[in-house]
């Protein structure tokens, strides 16, 4: 069964890339994807290391310097001013900046004679030229991701775009509006006006804004602002935790600058101070590859990517942090509180997946996920309250896919959680699969960047490059998280790894074992796609590999993402209920672990991806389906697991079950075993 669904997925994404290569390869002609320009200019600059040569984080790059992406279609155009006698046209911003690392800026347009459905403005990087070129193969850069809306064609895209009608709802109907010309009491010359207001971010490179008309597809256009900058491109930003061990006695803060040279975190009453590891990528260390599109016209410069360890604290303790340097400016001072300690008493945190994010100027993107924004508002809410120790997202992180500025987006976004509390990842399809990069699954689904962003933003205490899987102890609870996108067939460097965590677990000091992945053994949900349909949303191969191993060393939790919905199940065994939960005095479903019987499946990709149905006959192992935007609450002593489905809009709990190490009083009947 095993060899068989491994030919079957070969033979059929072999097929699937043949057909995206000859569509590309049909209308591409390929340059050389080197920037020599760009690398000269970056050689010439006096007091860069050797080991950052041939690196682009450097944001005194002047417009123009950056030539076009190497990737030419023969229906390329010069996209041309938009063909207008309007001589009334002007574009106003409200700000000459330099910017703040975050500001609202607002785009106003005056004297339009027609407003019509399709204007739209972008925000561009100013230092690339090549916004201004059409490439309508880009459609197929944007399909492989899996994103389906109508987006730009153009050969370098946008950080993000609204369309004026829909941001200003006076423009199509022009009630803000200006006589131009007159004659005696009447007016010639009516025109209109619309504003846009963009929230912008530093991203360290400057920005213009472009009037666009015509739509997305054949675009032209009509206005171009002045270039703006933001006023400290080196600004030390996006401060995350990541856990290093299960002793809570250091913390790792990872953060984004554009300034090469190391910075340091101080922290504690004492104000300790570490220096930071720097680090950073190029296209070149993405997949060597024109079919996606991290590479080329989705590439932005990462900038550098500085990480420190912070060593003698406290378990639950709160400490006080800052970070950057004299030169790149500071950070605000934060707050962090350590987890427990493994086997402390206690511990709450909180489990999400394939979040990704949203625009809160309501600009659109290159997959926005429109649940983001109200999970992550929520889980800052539960931050604020006290009490979360850690936050495990597990998969599907960002949605970036190849087109990089989003990862500044996100990280942005998750900032006051993941600045306050350990952020620990997974790695997800849309992190690492891409055609010939040594994925189990070879889709495209990362846009080429084949995990190379995602791990150098999200330092797990992994066991290498390309080796993202991890355990840490957090109270009574040993968490053991594997990747589905690399090798974890029996014998595999993944699943010996696996088997040797799971049989090292001292049950006395952690007795509780929750396991984590990013593609589910079990879900009910309807396949949205004739791609899904073929994969389907389980890979039964891997059930029968990983699955044993859960069994056998007793894992009590396995919680998974990948589908877009919340699912719980009874505890199970090969497609079998083997164990079902019974009412305590409240009405909650309660498992009693005193028999184990099997794992509960726990789905929990419900926190920001658009999300999918379920089919209509589930089978019976399935016992609670909801279909609507939150994240999970867990709570656990050494006695009791308890876990909340929070829905994000209004708090309300969906679902509730509670775990018990020994039998209960509370118990109302005996629990059955089938």
């Amino acid at each position: 069964m095993k060899q068989w669904w491994g030919q079957k997925e070969t033979l059929c994404f072999d097929a699937m890339t043949m057909i995206v290569l000859l569509m590309i390869l049909s209308c591409v002609a390929v340059e050389s994807r080197r920037n020599e320009t760009l690398a000269e200019h970056i050689r010439r600059r006096p007091g860069i290391p050797p080991k950052f040569l041939g690196y682009t984080a450097l944001s005194s790059i002047e417009p123009g310097e950056n030539p076009p992406y190497s990737a030419l279609c023969k229906g390329r155009k010069r996209i041309n001013e938009c063909v207008s006698l309007n001589p009334f046209l002007t574009m106003e911003v409200d700000t000459e900046g330099p910017l703040a690392d975050v500001q609202n800026v607002t785009v106003t347009v005056r004297g339009v004679l027609n407003p019509d459905e399709n204007d739209w403005i972008a925000v561009m990087p100013s230092s690339e030229s090549n916004f201004i070129d059409n490439c309508p193969y880009v459609k197929l850069l944007y399909l492989e991701t899996g994103d389906t809306q109508e987006l730009p064609l153009l050969c370098k895209y946008p950080v993000k775009f609204q369309h004026i009608g829909k941001a200003d709802s006076q423009y199509l109907n022009c009630k803000n509006s200006e006589c131009q010309k007159k004659l005696g009491g009447f007016c010639l010359a009516k025109t209109c006006t619309g504003s846009i207001t963009f929230r912008l971010i530093n991203i360290r490179s400057d920005v213009i804004f472009v009037f666009f008309g015509y739509g997305l597809i054949h675009p032209c256009i009509l206005l171009t602002s002045k270039s703006l900058s933001f006023a400290n491109p080196l600004s030390p930003l996006h401060g995350h935790l990541s856990s290093v061990n299960s002793a809570a006695d250091s913390m790792r803060v990872t953060w984004v600058s554009g300034d090469y040279e190391p910075q340091s975190v101080i922290y504690g009453y004492n104000n300790y101070s570490v220096t930071s590891s720097v680090t950073t990528f190029q296209q070149s260390d993405l997949c060597d590859t024109d079919l996606g599109p991290a590479t080329g016209f989705g590439w932005h410069d990462p900038g550098f990517i500085h990480t420190a360890v912070l060593t003698r604290l406290l378990p639950s303790t709160s400490y006080e942090y800052q970070y950057g340097s004299e030169k790149a400016g500071w950070s605000k001072r934060n707050k962090f509180r350590t987890p427990p300690a493994a086997g402390d008493s206690e511990v709450k945190f909180i489990m999400l997946s394939d979040m990704g994010k949203n625009e809160r100027d309501s600009s659109n993107e290159h997959y926005l996920q429109e649940g983001a924004l109200d999970v992550i508002d929520a889980v800052a809410k539960e931050v604020d309250a006290g009490g979360v120790a850690a936050i495990f997202h597990t998969g599907d992180i960002s949605y970036a896919t190849g087109f990089l500025v989003e990862w500044d987006a996100f990280l942005e976004m998750i900032n006051p959680v993941a600045s306050r509390v350990p952020y620990m990842t997974a790695t997800g399809n849309h992190e690492r699969d891409f055609p010939g990069s040594g994925s189990v699954y070879p889709t495209p689904d990362s846009g080429g960047e084949c995990g190379v962003p995602y791990e150098t933003y999200f330092q797990m205490p992994s066991q290498g490059p390309d080796k993202p899987w991890y355990s840490v102890e957090y109270g009574p609870i040993h968490f053991t998280v594997m990747s589905t996108e690399v090798d974890w067939t029996c014998g595999s460097e993944q699943f010996t790894w696996l088997e040797k965590d799971l049989a090292s677990v001292n049950r006395s000091r952690t007795p509780w074992v929750i396991f984590s992945g990013h593609r589910p053994l079990y879900s009910s949900a309807v396949a949205d796609s004739l791609l899904s349909e073929i994969l389907r949303q389980v890979d039964s191969s891997m059930m029968l590999a990983i699955e044993p191993l859960l069994v056998q060393y007793k894992v009590d939790i396995a919680t998974w993402g990948h589908v877009h919905q919340y699912e719980r199940t009874c505890s199970m065994q090969n497609w079998k209920c083997v164990y079902k939960p019974t009412k305590n005095i409240d009405g909650i479903d309660t498992y009693s672990s005193s028999s184990y019987a099997g794992p509960i499946h726990v789905i929990i990709g419900m926190s920001g991806f658009r999300l999918d149905e379920f089919v209509d006959t589930p089978a019976d192992w399935s016992l609670v389906r909801i279909s609507k935007y939150g994240y999970t609450r867990f709570h656990a002593t050494h006695d009791l697991l308890q876990c909340q489905l929070v829905l994000a809009r209004n708090g309300i709990v969906a679902d509730q079950f509670e775990l018990l190490r020994s039998p209960s009083s509370k118990f109302t009947e005996s629990n059955t075993n089938l």
